[in-house]
């Protein structure tokens, strides 16, 4: 690493603490803490919940996912593009989960369901949570490692300690520096500033690289598969274990099912100044991945061509060799070859912007489950009501809590699967029953707490055995994503027909979304006060189609039908791609060169367009949210607890 690299990776981070120690003077309630005082815009939302996926764990993540599919797995992703785009403009989940103005999740399930299915589902998330991110940190900590040339260990009074775990050790301790200080402000902020580091970040890098390597190499490397497991043509691509078109199409089913079930970033969820303005923040999550893909991409084709030579990979495998654990030096095979094959510069910008996603995803998680920690298992047990000084007392511990738990977790855990398989089993063993229990919670008014309750358990029981069995026996003939569909399907079906035998009065649907009479706060787009409290009934045209509604102002409309224009597009060109191709099959040769326009190409396009888009209305949200906060009323009966005596708290036992 050279002097420049590191000044690149620590005046950013520099900025970063300065930042978040600022904020603290903001913090005036559990609600600033919790869910910054609900005064979020989109801009905001997009860019610092964005800022999670550009982490160590992501990268790493990616690299495996390439190594075994290459772009195939891009060709059928984008049957996503459409799935995605449908759950966005809808606002499904989120726009009425918004409504019932719960700050955490397991609230929303003491309102509709049950005390006790709160505390049973808070602790549960909180459970699945904590192991799927367990593997997080301790992964961050060893690409350091392995991407600067870090030794192993250090040696303490003779003593060797894994480097790895030192620098987790740091990690985790800045995290809970930047977490504590301000609560969900301090990671909005926080978030929002490394989103717009790293989206630059993103430009350069992507292009340096686009600049400086050959597709020519790249392209005879990629093509050296044997048919069946080819990276460029996925019709010749069903013999890939894993991440296959089967993977794809029950991940699409999940990316509907577990809309807001999965917890790790839940502080967001309740954070928008209005429903409207999360559901936005969601539509233009879309366009920020631009940037990202395309530098993603590279980075990919880089490595992996570095490593399709005979001296590259030698010279990997001579570093390779020093880490005793082989399902670690697995993971780190392609960080070290970038390490070697970066520039002075772009290394240590890359580094940086690992670090900000470090920073981010880490504190993110841990504001997260120490929040649902304190706020659906603590305080749901407590008689006597906190006041707001002690509450922060135990927020703040509850994260420094989280902190050592995952350190101890990650030093400790033996790692035997891929990072996204990890992922998917542990967050199955809440999402496979919660899933059930939110949908049919905000749309269906005879869901019951029986229900409820046999469909967490069942999901649960399923997600566990599936982990069990695969630590026990490695040939275990299911993946993580399949036990969780499986767990799903059983879970969904427990929850319908137990609260079809079980509901004997529909619940008010009305008073748990706060519409109608119960309605206590007006939906401010950003453009204009609309204060019907649901959405208008429009002539069916394509605004009813993409589901543009009288909350959304011109602007608001351009942006989802300009979108939707764009999903719709490569959805069809996936269908059509693929009739074309079984009409007059094309080379590989012209697969690889399609990838090079439709994966590099372009995404970079248009993430130098969407970047200085981000950048201004991300600083515009950041200046807003501080005068929201400087000018709020400060309610220190909003938190989060669930009052019995309040008409528009509705409670089921």
């Amino acid at each position: 690493m050279h002097v420049i690299d590191w000044l690149i990776i620590a005046l950013p981070i520099a900025a970063v603490v300065c930042v978040a120690l600022y904020t603290r003077r903001y913090l005036r309630s559990v609600a600033d803490f919790l869910a910054g005082g609900r005064n979020a815009g989109r801009f905001l939302l997009c860019v610092a919940l964005g800022e999670m996926g550009t982490g160590a764990v992501a990268v790493v993540s990616n690299f495996e996912m390439f190594g075994q599919a290459g772009f195939t797995l891009t060709w059928w992703n984008q049957i996503s593009v459409l799935v995605s785009l449908i759950v966005a403009i809808s606002g499904f989940v989120i726009y009425r989960y918004r409504q019932t103005r719960a700050l955490t999740l397991a609230q929303f399930f003491e309102m509709r369901y049950s005390r006790k299915f709160r505390l049973f589902a808070g602790f549960l998330g909180v459970f699945a949570g904590l192991l799927n991110f367990g593997i997080i940190p301790v992964i961050g900590a060893r690409f350091m490692v392995n991407f600067l040339g870090l030794p192993q260990s250090i040696y303490f009074a003779l003593f060797p300690i894994p480097t790895s775990l030192v620098l987790m050790a740091g990690f985790l301790a800045i995290c809970v520096v930047l977490t504590t200080a301000g609560g969900q402000i301090t990671v909005l902020v926080t978030d929002a500033l490394q989103g717009l580091f790293s989206q630059i970040a993103f430009v350069i890098i992507a292009t340096v690289l686009l600049l400086t390597f050959s597709w020519h190499e790249t392209r005879e490397v990629l093509l050296a598969r044997p048919v069946g497991y080819s990276m460029v043509n996925p019709f010749h691509s069903f013999k890939i274990k894993d991440f296959n078109i089967w993977y794809v199409l029950m991940t699409q089913f999940f990316f509907v099912y577990r809309t807001m079930a999965w917890q790790n970033s839940q502080g967001f969820n309740s954070s928008a100044i209005s429903p409207h303005e999360s559901r936005m923040g969601s539509i233009l999550s879309g366009w920020r991945l631009f940037a990202q893909t395309a530098m993603m991409g590279l980075l990919g084709v880089c490595a992996f061509t570095y490593l399709g030579h005979a001296a590259g990979d030698a010279s990997v495998q001579h570093v390779l060799d020093t880490i005793s654990d082989p399902q670690t030096a697995k993971q780190m095979r392609y960080p070290i070859a970038l390490s070697q094959l970066l520039p002075v510069g772009i290394k240590g910008l890359l580094v940086a912007t690992v670090l900000m996603g470090v920073f981010s995803g880490d504190g993110m998680q841990l504001h997260s489950w120490g929040s649902i920690l304190i706020q659906d298992i603590i305080l749901p047990l407590r008689t006597t009501p906190l006041t707001t000084r002690q509450h922060l007392i135990l927020l703040r511990s509850a994260i420094a809590v989280v902190a050592i738990f995952v350190f101890c977790f990650g030093a400790l855990f033996h790692q035997n699967q891929y990072v996204a398989m990890w992922f998917i089993i542990t967050e199955g063993i809440f999402v496979a029953g919660a899933g059930a229990c939110i949908i049919g919670g905000l749309y269906w008014s005879r869901g019951t707490t029986a229900g409820a309750w046999t469909g967490m358990l069942t999901g649960f029981i399923l997600s566990v055995t599936g982990i069990v069995l695969q630590q026990v026996y490695p040939s275990f003939p299911l993946n993580g994503r399949q036990v969780e569909f499986f767990a799903a399907f059983v879970a969904v079906t427990g929850y319908i027909v137990v609260s079809l035998l079980t509901c004997h009065r529909p619940h008010d649907m009305d008073q748990l979304l706060h519409r109608g009479k119960y309605a206590i706060e007006p939906e401010a787009t950003g453009e204009r006060i609309v204060t019907t409290s649901s959405p208008a009934k429009n002539r069916f045209r394509l605004s009813t189609l993409v589901g543009i509604d009288d909350h959304f102002g011109r602007t608001d409309r351009w942006i989802t039908i300009g979108i939707f224009a764009w999903s719709v597009t490569w959805f069809l060109a996936l269908v059509i791609g693929s009739i074309l191709y079984f009409i007059h099959p094309w080379s590989d040769i012209a697969w690889a060169n399609y990838w090079l326009v439709t994966a590099i190409y372009l995404p970079l396009l248009i993430g130098v367009v969407t970047t200085i888009w981000f950048t201004i209305g991300c600083w515009h949200d950041i200046r807003v949210f501080f005068r929201r906060l400087r000018e709020e009323r400060v309610d220190h009966n909003d938190d989060g607890t669930v009052n019995h005596n309040e008409p528009n708290q509705a409670i089921r036992e």
